[in-house]
């Protein structure tokens, strides 16, 4: 077996194991955009196993050394984009992956940089900070796998759409995992939202501010909902596998934020998530909807170059 049917079998095994619902929508690619994507992805979910010692995105780990593990992420990540063999095979993959689409160090930074946040026990202050934290650890990993299918980097407007897909996925889970990551110490809900709510944020799954916490995380979905409808107008400009592959992704994680929604406080209690059935008729839905124009909707108030400035700002 070759270098790059290798990095492509482990990233293959790296998708199904750490996520079946892009696993699902990547099969929709034609092949050479979906081991791409592989490759892609088996290196964003090995940035975030080693940032959080966890495995395929499980359990926290111990976070004594976090700092020194984001490090580890930057150096292996600059050697492979430099074209040095690492002997990490996700890293690799992303070595592999640069030498075959656009991917700039730049848009790894991006990336890199949410783990940042993590490392320095970051908690959001508003609406806006939030948004900023759901640009790196998936907005940006949106304008990449928008690199993977070949939208030039001049196309702003599909670039920032694709970004917007990522940003949604990302509110998706924060909106679900509220009893997860306050189980692990963190908060990714605005402070500003929670003083008006009244809860203090070390009280955050306390049984008396359950019923409080109910709006908090519907206003989350409801965010996730504004960038995926904005996400789907860019899904409409790609070659037709691609585009049934991303409005399939769209379609399932959405049914996520508004599951959760629907769920109110009962989704504090368990992880949301959809069926293999479930996803089967999202993709045939998607399938059905790659054959129509998306409706027309504003764009959200803070979107890619916004976040980015702000980001980079900070």
């Amino acid at each position: 077996m070759n270098e790059r049917a290798a990095l492509v079998a482990h990233a293959r095994q790296s998708i199904a194991r750490g996520s079946k619902s892009f696993a699902m929508a990547s099969r929709l690619f034609d092949r050479e955009t979906r081991e791409r994507v592989w490759l892609l992805y088996a290196w964003c979910r090995a940035c975030d196993d080693m940032a959080d010692a966890q495995d395929m995105g499980g359990a926290l780990g111990d976070q004594s050394r976090v700092a020194d593990r984001v490090a580890a992420i930057r150096n292996l990540t600059a050697g492979a984009l430099a074209g040095q063999t690492t002997g990490e095979p996700a890293f690799d993959a992303l070595g592999m992956l640069a030498r075959e689409a656009p991917i700039t160090q730049a848009m790894a930074d991006d990336v890199i940089a949410g783990f940042d946040l993590d490392a320095k026990g970051w908690q959001p202050h508003s609406s806006g900070d939030v948004l900023r934290y759901c640009y790196h650890v998936a907005g940006a990993v949106g304008v990449m796998m928008a690199a993977v299918m070949g939208v030039p980097e001049g196309d702003e407007d599909t670039l920032d759409r694709a970004c917007d897909l990522g940003l949604a996925f990302q509110l998706a889970n924060i909106a679900r995992d509220v009893s997860e990551d306050a189980a692990a110490g963190r908060c990714y809900l605005p402070a500003e939202w929670l003083e008006e709510a009244g809860i203090a944020p070390d009280e955050l799954t306390s049984p008396v501010n359950r019923a409080a916490l109910v709006p908090l995380i519907a206003r989350l979905c409801d965010m996730a909902e504004v960038y995926e409808a904005s996400a789907r107008i860019g899904a409409a400009r790609l070659s037709f596998r691609q585009r049934w592959a991303v409005l399939s992704a769209a379609g399932i994680y959405g049914a996520i934020a508004r599951e959760v929604r629907a769920a109110g406080v009962h989704s504090l209690d368990r992880r949301v998530h959809t069926s293999g059935l479930q996803k089967a008729g999202f993709v045939l839905r998607a399938l059905a909807e790659s054959a129509m124009s998306p409706r027309d909707v504003p764009r959200p108030a803070l979107s890619r170059q916004e976040l980015a400035d702000l980001a980079r700002s900070s």
